[in-house]
């Protein structure tokens, strides 16, 4: 008897590793210049993390989850997905008593059972990212900012974001009664097999790719229209930082993820010409999983990256930019409008090759308390003399100094101290 591989599994041979570990090199770096902590999950989670987390009718748990019980009778799954373990680990190890928000990333393998095709194994790898914490927008730019850094800097351009927002858990609940009542009225057009998806959960009928269904849910309720005014604020404030970073992106009022827990931002970043299984990253806003799992009510949102799609999607040819992160910059603001310009500052500084993070909304000693909890050498702040001027000042802490620069200068200066 010839032994191999299990279906759907694969060996990642000698002469393809080279490229794997530049690419967790890539991951790493730029998840680091952040301001991102790395997490390593088990591989097996008791069943019900992910029949809570994940939702009892999606297809994942439905249909493709490895469950099993051990030896000692407690049932338990092979990981399917990388979100609901951080925040098991967030709850079990007492995160909410660091500073918040925290950054998190990691790479797993993931299980699913599924019918293999181009990209898409049993055993899967995952590279994903979380922030636990925070419900600013701008955290939820900055996550989009990333995954769309980290496909650019593996050489992968042509590709484009597509955003929607689920809006809060009372809108969402809104937004499936109303798209629940309209597939409904349809139902006779709609192909047996997706049927029963109308009445147990109407979100997954939006990802299907039946001909039938697309012209179905082009006319369906979009999300968007049942949102409450916090929700909208935080989408327009979204879109508009989207918009100032020049990160293109289209609004898809079908997107709305496989996974029960979305709520708010959802987004995908794909490549340019679709295809049936394209999507390169996936990931949004889930404020209320923690509290679904067990734990005090935390904001919080993510992505994921199947590395193996990026994998058949990158350019060879391409080469990282080599990141130094000797220096950890912590950005901070006074007012709205120096945090709308923290925002581009952020990313200018990190576009150069220096770790930067973005403050979180508060008040300036705190946010210089902060700046200490997670070892920023630097601090850049910004008031409205600042603003005004087109200039920054720059913190040391090693040597308690501080100076003032003009924003044309910044980077120069940032580049000579690095």
């Amino acid at each position: 008897m010839i032994f191999q591989a299990p279906r759907g599994t694969y060996d990642r041979m000698p002469d393809q590793q080279r490229l794997w570990q530049r690419i967790n090199k890539v991951l790493e770096e730029l998840s680091n210049s952040y301001g991102y902590d790395r997490i390593d999950t088990p591989i097996i989670e008791d069943a019900k993390l992910f029949s809570r987390g994940v939702g009892d009718v999606t297809d994942i748990m439905e249909k493709e989850t490895y469950t099993f019980p051990d030896r000692g009778g407690d049932l338990l799954t092979l990981r399917p997905e990388g979100t609901a373990p951080v925040c098991r680990a967030y709850i079990e190890h007492g995160m909410h008593n660091l500073p918040q928000p925290v950054r998190l990333y990691y790479f797993c393998p993931v299980f699913r059972y599924e019918r293999p095709q181009s990209g898409r194994y049993r055993q899967h790898h995952q590279f994903g990212v979380e922030v636990l914490g925070s419900d600013e927008p701008e955290v939820d730019v900055e996550v989009i900012e990333l995954a769309w850094n980290l496909l650019k800097r593996l050489g992968i351009s042509d590709i484009k974001l597509k955003i929607n927002t689920m809006g809060d858990s009372d809108s969402r609940e809104l937004y499936v009664s109303k798209l629940q009542d309209y597939l409904k009225s349809k139902i006779d057009q709609i192909p047996e097999s997706i049927k029963e998806r109308v009445s147990s959960n109407p979100l997954r009928v939006l990802d299907s790719k039946d001909p039938k269904m697309v012209e179905i849910n082009r006319e369906a309720p979009k999300s968007v229209d049942y949102i409450n005014s916090q929700s909208t604020e935080h989408w327009m404030t979204l879109t508009r930082n989207l918009d100032v970073l020049s990160i293109p992106y289209e609004v898809d009022h079908t997107l709305v993820r496989g996974f029960d827990y979305y709520t708010r931002t959802v987004f995908e970043v794909v490549p340019s010409v679709e295809k049936s299984q394209n999507t390169l990253i996936g990931g949004g806003r889930y404020d209320g999983l923690i509290k679904m799992l067990g734990g005090k009510p935390t904001p919080g949102i993510g992505f994921g990256m199947g590395l193996e799609r990026v994998i058949s999607a990158i350019n060879k040819t391409s080469h990282e930019s080599d990141l130094n992160d000797y220096m950890k910059l912590l950005v901070a603001h006074i007012g709205d409008a120096a945090k709308e310009r923290a925002v581009v500052l952020s990313s200018r500084i990190r576009n150069a090759g220096i770790p930067a993070v973005l403050a979180p909304t508060r008040g300036i000693k705190s946010q210089l308390r902060y700046a200490t909890s997670i070892s920023a050498t630097h601090t850049i702040i910004i008031g409205d003399k600042e603003l005004q001027n087109h200039e920054v000042v720059l913190r040391d802490f090693s040597t308690h100094s501080q100076e003032t620069i003009s924003e044309a200068n910044l980077i120069q200066v940032l580049l000579n101290i690095n």
